[in-house]
C-alpha cells in the first residue's frame, strides 16, 4: 500500500512538474496548494533533493524546482525514495533482497513467486510512467483492462 509520505511526494512533484523548468516554488506554497503538512513536506523535499530529483535555493527568491525534466522522473523512482522497495516481501525485492528466516526452500516457495510477480507488475507500470505522462490528459503509457 502506498504510504501518505509517497502520496505527498507525488503531489509535490506533480505540482513542480507543471511549472516552467527552473521556476522555484516555496515549500509553503506547495504545502498550501497540495494540502500537505508543512514540516512533513520539508522532510520529504529534503529526501528528494538528496537523491537528485530536486534543486533548491535559499533566500527571498528561493524555493524548489525539478532537477531533471519531468519526462525523466518516474513514479517508481519517487516511491522507492519515499517508501523503499516496491516488493511486498524482502525475498521478492530486487533492490533490498533478504531471505526469509522461516523459508525452507526459496526456489519452490509459492508465496515468494507470487509476490515477485506483484513486484514485477508494479514496477512495469511505475517505472514507465513519468511526471510528464501523469500531467497529460490522454492515455497513460500502459494498458489497463
Amino acid at each position: 500500500m502506498l504510504s501518505q509520505r509517497s502520496k505527498y511526494a507525488l503531489r509535490a512533484m506533480l505540482m513542480l512538474a507543471a511549472r516552467k523548468p527552473e521556476e522555484l516554488v516555496l515549500s509553503a506554497d506547495i504545502s498550501k496548494q497540495r494540502k500537505v503538512p508543512q514540516k512533513f513536506l520539508e522532510l520529504i523535499l529534503l529526501d528528494l533533493k538528496k537523491r537528485g530529483l530536486l534543486h533548491s535555493q535559499r533566500g527571498k527568491n528561493g524555493g524548489y524546482c525539478l532537477a531533471r525534466p519531468a519526462n525523466k522522473i518516474t513514479f517508481g523512482e519517487i516511491i522507492r525514495i519515499t517508501d523503499g522497495p516496491l516488493a511486498p516481501l524482502a525475498c521478492a525485492s530486487l533492490t533490498a533482497y533478504r531471505k526469509c528466516e522461516d523459508c525452507e526452500d526459496e526456489k519452490s516457495c509459492s508465496i515468494r513467486r507470487i509476490m515477485r510477480g506483484v513486484r514485477d507488475s508494479m514496477s512495469a507500470i511505475l517505472d514507465k510512467v513519468t511526471l510528464a505522462d501523469a500531467l497529460k490528459k490522454g492515455k497513460l503509457p500502459f494498458a489497463v483492462d
